[in-house]
């Protein structure tokens, strides 16, 4: 999922807001489901999936970009600007690796859970890195949230690791996406150019070792169509942003994590033990607090979520 930042979802452009909360609500629906995905591209490892998710994005971005007539953007970046996306594209690497690790490992819900705790370590780093002033309820929902997540490596019997690298390495990359000056399709074809040789070249050496030559033209499509995993939602939350407010996107974004919980809790039948229910309960109550807040402080009328 794509951070909301204030430049990525100003509305810039021309429609109504039902059309973009729509396009938002399909953008994240499609991310809530992506756990029924990943396990398609078995028996590919966490990996390779990963090597072939970068260099199809890079084959659906490239052409997307030419059509849309973003290159030039991308042509103009800074020497400064390319280290930014060379920094946000680790960061993005590590967030779908271990994303699909997760999912194709019997994790959904702890992956879940860094997408719900996400927005709060957005708040902590914008208090620790950008030197923002924390509201007295944006400390009281940190300060929950903490609470959640001893509660819930007490049940895990270890950090939940999977959601902290989750939360904190997208939590990295949105703070860093705010310092590149392009939109989020030109962004994401230039983190895709600058991860693709290496994915390439892993691909290249896996050679007879991978999945994508012996297992039929089914494989070896769905291993294609990563690269259409990744742009179809992007392009859609892209247009629902320019016509809705920050806010209202903000309050789409819980869809996801919330049907991704549904598939690991419902689906899949992961365990869930009192104690994780209450560690979420916590994580669920600390948004509450922060969600209330936000609306607050923007004075966004209820009305405008509808």
């Amino acid at each position: 999922m794509p951070p909301l930042t204030s430049s990525s979802t100003a509305p810039t452009g021309t429609g109504t807001p039902g059309r973009g909360i729509a396009f938002g609500t399909v953008a994240y629906f499609l991310w809530g489901i992506v756990p029924a995905y990943w396990p398609l591209l078995q028996p590919a490892g966490s990996v390779e999936i990963l090597a072939h998710r970068i260099a199809w994005s890079l084959v659906v971005m490239a052409l997307l970009t030419a059509v849309l007539g973003r290159w030039a953007g991308i042509r103009r970046l800074s020497r400064r600007g390319w280290l930014m996306v060379t920094a946000a594209s680790v960061l993005i690497a590590v967030n779908w690796g271990v994303y699909i690790h997760a999912v194709n490992t019997g994790h959904v819900v702890e992956a879940a859970l860094g997408y719900f705790i996400n927005p709060l370590v957005s708040v902590l780093l914008g208090v620790t890195v950008l030197r923002e002033r924390l509201r007295v309820a944006q400390f009281a929902a940190l300060g929950v949230a903490v609470v959640a997540v001893v509660v819930l490596a007490v049940d895990y019997g270890r950090l939940p690791w999977i959601s902290l690298v989750l939360a904190c390495s997208f939590g990295f990359y949105g703070l860093l996406k705010k310092t590149v000056p392009l939109d989020a399709t030109a962004s994401l074809t230039a983190e895709s150019l600058v991860l693709a040789p290496v994915a390439i070249g892993y691909l290249v050496w896996l050679g007879p070792g991978g999945t994508f030559h012996d297992h039929g033209w089914g494989h070896a499509l769905w291993l294609v169509s990563a690269g259409l995993v990744t742009a179809v939602p992007l392009l859609l939350f892209g247009a629902g942003a320019r016509l809705v407010p920050l806010a209202t996107m903000g309050m789409l974004q819980y869809l996801a994590p919330v049907l991704q919980f549904a598939w690991g809790v419902f689906v899949v039948h992961e365990p869930m033990p009192a104690s994780r229910w209450f560690g979420f309960g916590l994580v669920w109550a600390a948004l509450a607090i922060f969600t209330v807040d936000a609306l607050r402080a923007r004075r966004l009328p209820v009305t405008d979520l509808a």
